[in-house]
């Protein structure tokens, strides 16, 4: 039992070993698979022998992942450290649909379909670059939570000043500070449809398109920075 134990651990759990690193070849191949068929269940006029096919597929893919969720609990010591962790909760997620459509109607738990997509994130596990990026957020989040509260601030503050602009010319338009708002938020992206028409409105209105670029520019120096230093340890 303890033999077939170690065997299953290094083809599951440990992806150092050769019979690990195919699994995880297998797998990720697997999911690319699993989210294409996603995509093509949706596409209309489908033959029903090759929904059936795609059915087939389903369930194969459904086994696999299950028997991958249930070794991954039994080879984890403890098995909670497993089940609540991040992967453990996308694992799950990503057989969960099919088992919740057994027996009822499909139609009240089409939602449901959209955990599929999960699947895609169980791709991370098996790319070490992931991990590399992870760490280089880590190193960096309180530099990233305290730009994210200054730029949502001075957002604000435009907003503000951008209502009191525009709102007696506009009133129909900038209606309150909640509208202002989410306006700065449509321009960030480089989408409105509302336009300011004052002096002062316009010059708010630069303002917050220069905090848009610095919402990209600052981040991305950042995680440059944190990323180049962790890849050099």
């Amino acid at each position: 039992m303890k033999t077939i134990k170690q065997q299953l651990y290094k083809i599951v759990i440990d992806d150092t070993s050769k019979r690990g690193r195919i699994f995880d070849i297998f797998i990720q191949i697997l999911i690319i698979l699993s989210v294409l068929t996603f995509s093509i269940e949706t596409l209309p006029n489908l033959s029903e022998d090759f929904r059936d096919v795609l059915h087939l597929f389903e369930v194969f893919a459904i086994c696999i992942f299950t028997v991958e969720y249930i070794l991954r609990i039994f080879l984890t010591k403890p098995s909670w450290k497993y089940i609540f962790s991040f992967y453990g909760i996308i694992d799950l997620l990503a057989i969960f649909p099919y088992y919740m459509a057994i027996g009822i109607d499909s139609r009240s738990i089409r939602m449901f379909r959209l955990f599929r997509l999960f699947r895609v994130f169980k791709l991370l596990k098996y790319n070490k670059a992931i991990d590399n990026i992870v760490d280089a957020f880590k190193s960096i989040k309180n530099e990233l939570f305290i730009f994210t509260l200054t730029t949502i601030f001075l957002l604000y503050l435009s907003s503000v000043c951008m209502y009191f602009f525009e709102h007696p010319v506009q009133p129909e338009v900038f209606k309150s500070v909640f509208h202002a708002f989410w306006w700065g938020i449509g321009a960030l992206f480089g989408y409105g449809d509302m336009l300011p028409i004052t002096i002062g409105g316009k010059i708010f209105s630069a303002i917050i398109v220069f905090i848009g670029i610095a919402m990209v520019s600052v981040p991305t120096g950042l995680l440059a920075s944190a990323f180049s230093k962790i890849t050099k340890k």
